[in-house]
Parts: C-alpha cells; structure tokens; sequence
C-alpha cells in the first residue's frame, strides 16, 4: 500500500528572496505591478512541482500571498476599513492596508509564538461582508495548467475571527454569523473547479487554550462548512501545540481529516481515540527548525499513531507551514554542520521518505541503510560537533549577583540626578537607516576588498552624521545609528562562539522584510568586547548621553534556530552572562545608559497557560543576570515589540528595566492600559511612529498620539520615541518624521509647562 503525504504550507520569498526584491521594486515605482504577478506566477510554478516531483500528494495553493495570508483573507471576505474603501485600485488598497498611504496601516502582529507577523484584521458592525474568492480560484487553475492538483488553503474562520480586534473593543465571535455565509459561498465556488477539492482550513486557534466559546462553535461551524459544498473534502490543520480539546468536536462534524502537530503538541496522541474515523494528518517533520529529522523517531510515533488510526487513513506532513523554514540546504556551503540541517525543500523530502518507509512496513536492507545514514545525520550527543568551552557555562560572576543592585526608587534618584534630562526626554529605539553605499562597504570589507581602515572610516563617517543628525533635531538621549551592525541578533552571534550562521538561511518575517537566525549549536562564550569601542566612539562625539545597545538573551535565544537536545534555558542563561561582561564594560567606557533588547520575550511564551510559569522563571532569570553588572546610576532600558502586557505585566515589573519602551503607534493606548491599572512604577516609553510604515506622520499628528499617550501614562514617566529601530526606512523618511517628533515632543513640554505655571 502507499501511504498519502502532505505539505501544510511551503515559503514564498523564493529560493534567492525573489518576491522581497520585486516587491521593494515596485514599492520605489522602479518596475511595474506585472512584473510583480510575474515573478509570483514563476515562484508558485517552481514551488509547485518541487513538491511533486518529491512525491507530495497534497500540495497548497493559496498558501503564496504578496503580503500576508490574513491580509489575503481580508479582502476574500470583503472586511475591508472604511478608511481604505475610497482607493479605486485593488493593488493600490491592499499595500495601503499592510503599509499605510496617506492613512495609518492596520495594526500588525506575531503569528502566535512565531517571528511571522500578521496584519490585524479590523471588524465593526457597519462592514459589509462579501465574497471575492478571485485569488483562491485563479491560483487552483494556475496550478492546474501546471499538473498539479492542489488542496487549497484557507484561513478558518474561527482563527480569523480569533486574531481580529473590533472597532467597539467587544468580542469577535460576534460576527460569525456575518462572515460564515460568506465562506461557505467560498466552498459553493470552489467546489465548481473540480469533481473532488480538498481545502485546509487552518485553524492555530484551536492549540491556544481554547475557550468555552470557541469550542461551542465548532460543530456549528464546521459542520455548516462541510454541508456547503458537493464533492469538498474539508481537512481542519492545527500546529504549533496539541489542540486535545477541539478534536472531539471536530470529529461530530463530517470533514474528512484533521491536522495534528505531533512534535509541538504532543498530547495529540490522546486525542487520537475520538478521531479514529477521520484522516489524520500527522505533523511529524519539523516545520520550524533546522536540523534533519530522526527518521527512526518519526516512524515510532507513526506507529503509535497507526495503534489507534488505519495506515490508511493517515498521512504524513508537516508539523506546521514551511514559511518558517529557510529554502534549502543546497545553497549553503560546506560547514562542519551542514550535514545536520535540513531547510525547506530538504523537510519535502523527508515527508515523502517517511511515508515510503512508513508504507512498507517490513523494512528492506536498503531502507535500513537509509534510517543508518540518517542517524548519522543527526546533531546528538552520540553525533557530536564540537560545543564545550571551557569560557562559559555555570562559572561565577565576580560579584556573584544574579540581579542588579537598588531598588527602581534608588536607582531613579541617582539617574535623575546624573542625567539630567527633561520632561517627556526623546529617543530612538537604536537603528537608523542602512544606506546602499553603508551595506557595500560593510559587504567589501567582509569580502577582503576594502582594508579595515577604509572601513572602519565609513562607519565613523556613519556615526559622525547620525549624531549631529541627532543633536541637531534636539533628540536628548542619542543612538550611534548601528552601522556595524547587519541584525540586531546575527551581529552579536558573530562575535559570540557557540553560532554557525547561514549563508542563504532566510526566514519572512513580515511583507518583503526577511530574517536570516543564527544557529545554535555549542557553549556560548563572549572573547571579547563587542560594542563598546562604537559605542565610545559615539559618546566621544557629543555631551549628550548615547545608549550603548545589545539585544537580550531572550530575543537572541528565541529569534535563533537552537539545538532541540540542548535545554534553553541553559542557553539563555550562557548568552545572559556574555551580556553582563558586556555591560560591565560599556560601564567602564563612561556609558551611562544601556538597552538591553527584548523584543522576543512575549513571542517566547508558550501557546499554553500551563506551561508559562517554568517560560517566565527562566526568561526572567536569564534577563536579570545580563543586566546584573549593572550599577545603581546606569540606567537600563529595554524593548518589546507587538505584545499584550495584561497577562505578563507581572513578569515586566519583575524585570525592573529602568525604562521599557513598546510598540505600540498602531494600536494606541489598548496595549498601555494595564501600565496604569497595575500602577506600573517604571519609565515607559510608548511607540509614536509607525515605522512600518513609508508615511512620514505630521507633528500635530505627533503630537496627538503624545497626548493620547498622557491619558495612561505619568509624564514624569513617559519617554517620546519610534515604535522600534529605523534600519529599514530610509533617511528621506526618517529624517522628516523625527524632526516632527521632537518638535512635538518639545510642544507638548512647554504646554505641560505653562499649565504648571498658571
């Protein structure tokens, strides 16, 4: 017998960041939007038939977006803003949406416990749901002309309305009624294309606790769905973590299977006796990390699988869409751990041998040869590459602390005093713009083409122009704009031992914008000082304080591919103590003021309530030891991205940054109430420019969003800054919008002031 595989999504940034390119293009008027659908129809073609000539049965389509698939979904069901609506082009409308034009973009966020963003959808009562399924049904007959019969996938309605916010900050469950006839509409037309379609509702919803609501929901929705459409074989995708609850519900209604993350969630084996009637879907090759596969391990879990399930109802898969994978092992070069990665098209791969082995059942000589070979492959302790060093670990720090000295009290006082600043102070996160004539010389230098003299004058040059930008628009704490710096992450993993770093290993992180993580795979050691002699340089540069800048254990650990065998904890807390070196020595260089990144913290959260606590423990434990050579009157900030604070406002009190800047310019003061409901004590800086966005905001408009900001914020607490670092905007952008923050913030300090004064 053979046994069915299937892929649950596969990347669309292309083999050599293709789409990002033409996008960007287009974006700068450089090229026209036909080549932008061109270059798609390319990448979707190639993607398609890499999966069938690798022996995948179900393949995607409607998995590819030029943007993102909840934007995408969006626009199927109608659920477009008002403030959009009037745009006549359809291009025109849906990048207006994800990056703004002449009106705020819509809010973004991480894709449950991912480093993907979505963009938020917006419900209110006055929408008009309608159907435009022209994308879903153009790219099925697209693949059709190419041979190959897709599944379809589709955004379940139950996550779609899960992730939405509302206009009236009520539930949105409350527009089920309105947005399922529109998907069974969808179903209506789809099932016009073929005799027998199968569509992947994709429903990450169901994994993260789901509430009594949800779970009420799902027979009704679900059974409603597969009713709507003759010849439609529904298959409901889970990943990410086990979905126990849901299951049973599912398996009332007649869809014909069920995707189970069996390596994320693997409580799913428990909820195997109530689906034994459905297809299973079994997520068994890693959909989010690098290393090959344990073929051996994913055959025993096929089994126990096939204990309750009949080998021919099960098909093998991904454990969740290979959108978080790099595209291939291929194009790297040879390294003492290449041997150990497994990127996209190598996962397709292993999906398809699984599910030959798994078929066969007595396995041939040649197939054991094959699971031997694989167990070569693999980065384990009886595999091992070279990770001890002897530099870090469990040794003592000097002072033995494990937190930082004084209370917030204490130590404001004495900052205060040595700072000097003024009300509502104005800052950057770090970043400034990355020029091409920058990137070229850092690139000629890494290639030997340029000496480190000539180098190191461009980034002094860099640096001596950010600064003077910078005191010339009245900023009062200044960055050195980080021109050294290629990410926020893989700089300090360069000059960390313990990281293998990719050469192509390019993950989307949101629209055109990619990540290439760092590899985990030893002890990690600091050899030596990292930042402080561009910092100093900086600081050098002017009498206002600079931030010396590092990105925490935390965000390096979670926006990292780690080794599965080695605990993170661990890691974090080996990464933790290189940092607190570092800051012992920026200290030492007359740094006064330090931000320690953390823009993953939140993302690292587990999907479920009853594993935070052991998360929080640690990832607490692991920040405060960094920041643990820190002396009462340095003043520590950090940073967090698109996070909801009401759940873990506990855990930032606990981190006791001096000053904790958010993102929060899209999503106004929703996220920054709980500050003023827990009477948070610290220093908040709230996010007031937008910066993924090319719209360059007014200073009435930032002025604004700074009032607003007062309404929940002290402000003798409040700092004015962007929403994260300018790396990606470009200075004709960058400079209009600060000059307009600052001179805000400088307004609404002299009306503060004359109301005093009255």
């Amino acid at each position: 017998m053979t046994v069915k595989t299937l892929v649950t999504g596969f990347p669309r940034i292309g083999e050599n960041r293709e789409l990002k390119k033409v996008l960007e293009n287009y974006w700068a008027h450089k090229v026209p939007f036909d080549e932008v659908e061109d270059t798609a129809r390319a990448l979707r073609k190639k993607h398609w038939l890499l999966q069938k000539d690798s022996g995948i049965d179900f393949i995607s389509s409607n998995d590819f977006s030029l943007y993102d698939n909840m934007l995408d979904t969006m626009v199927m069901l109608g659920a477009v803003p008002e403030r959009f609506a009037g745009i006549a082009d359809k291009n025109e409308r849906y990048f207006a949406m994800a990056r703004g034009n002449g009106t705020a973009a819509m809010e973004m966020t991480k894709w449950f416990n991912t480093n993907y963003h979505f963009i938020v959808p917006e419900l209110s009562d006055d929408l008009v749901f309608r159907l435009d399924p022209a994308k879903v049904l153009s790219e099925y007959r697209e693949a059709k002309a190419a041979g190959v019969t897709t599944k379809i996938n589709v955004i379940g309605p139950l996550t779609f309305l899960g992730l939405s916010k509302t206009k009236d900050g009520g539930g949105s469950f409350k527009y089920l009624h309105k947005i399922l006839p529109v998907y069974k509409r969808l179903l209506e037309e789809i099932a016009k294309l073929d005799e027998s379609v199968y569509v992947q509702f994709d429903e990450p919803a169901f994994v993260k606790n789901p509430s009594g609501t949800i779970l009420s929901l799902i027979r009704e929705t679900y059974g409603e769905l597969a009713a709507a459409g003759g010849g439609i074989n529904i298959i409901v995708t889970t990943y990410f973590e086990h979905a126990v609850e849901a299951v049973k519900p599912l398996c009332d209604t007649p869809i014909w299977g069920i995707g189970l993350d069996f390596l994320y969630g693997q409580r799913n084996v428990e909820a195997l006796e109530y689906a034994a009637s459905k297809h299973i879907i079994a997520g068994i090759v890693d959909g989010r990390n690098i290393w090959r596969g344990d073929l051996s391990a994913g055959l025993e879990l096929l089994e126990r699988i096939h204990k309750v399930v009949p080998k021919e109802q099960i098909v093998v898969s991904t454990s969740c869409s290979l959108l978080h994978s790099p595209w291939s092992v291929k194009n790297e070069p040879e390294s003492p751990i290449k041997k150990h990665l497994a990127f996209a098209r190598e996962k397709v791969e292993e999906v398809s041998l699984l599910a030959k082995l798994f078929a066969s059942g007595c396995l041939s000589e040649t197939e054991k040869s094959v699971l031997e070979e694989n167990k070569g492959n693999l980065l384990s302790g009886s595999n091992p590459v070279p990770v001890k060093n002897d530099k870090t670990g469990d040794r003592p720090a000097e002072s033995g602390r494990k937190t930082r000295d004084g209370t917030y009290r204490e130590r404001s006082a004495l900052q205060k005093s040595r700072l000097n600043l003024p009300l509502l102070p104005a800052t950057t996160i770090g970043s400034f713009p990355q020029t091409p004539e920058l990137r070229k010389a850092r690139n000629d230098y890494r290639k030997g083409l340029i000496p480190e003299t000539v180098y190191e004058a461009a980034v002094k040059n860099y640096i001596d122009d950010c600064v003077a930008f910078q005191e010339e628009i009245g900023l009062d704490v200044l960055v050195h704009g980080e021109p050294e710096r290629n990410d926020m992450v893989e700089y300090f993993g360069e000059l960390l031992e313990g990281f293998h770093f990719t050469k192509n290993g390019w993950v989307q992180s949101y629209g055109s914008r990619c990540v290439k993580p760092p590899v985990i795979f030893g002890d990690i050691s600091r050899p030596e000082p990292m930042t402080v002699k561009w910092i100093r340089y900086a600081q050098s540069k002017t009498k206002k304080p600079v931030k010396g800048m590092l990105t925490g254990p935390v965000t390096i650990l979670n926006w990292s591919f780690v080794r599965n065998d080695i605990p993170r904890p661990a890691v974090a807390k080996q990464i933790a103590r290189a940092l607190s070196d570092e800051i012992a020595d920026l200290q030492k260089a007359g740094i006064t003021i330090i931000q320690v990144d953390e823009a993953a913290f939140r993302e690292g959260y587990p999907l479920r309530k009853e594993n935070t606590d052991e998360y929080e423990q640690w990832a607490l434990e692991a920040f405060r030891l960094a920041v643990s050579t820190a002396d009462v009157s340095t003043q520590i900030h950090t940073h967090m991205c698109y996070s909801e604070f009401n759940d873990i406002i506990k855990t930032i009190e606990a981190m006791d940054a001096d000053v904790l800047t958010v993102e929060t310019a899209r999503s106004g003061n929703k996220l920054l109430r709980v500050f003023k409901e827990t009477a948070y004590q610290n220093e908040i800086g709230p996010g007031v420019y937008d910066i993924h966005s090319p719209r360059i905001p007014s200073a009435a408009e930032f002025r604004e969003q700074i009032l607003a900001r007062l309404e929940v914020i002290d402000k003798n607490k409040m700092w004015v800054n962007p929403d994260c670092g300018l790396k990606t905007r470009t200075w004709e952008e960058v400079r209009p919008a600060l000059k307009n923050m600052t001179k805000a913030a400088a307004a609404v300090r002299e009306e503060i002031a004359r109301t005093q004064d009255r």
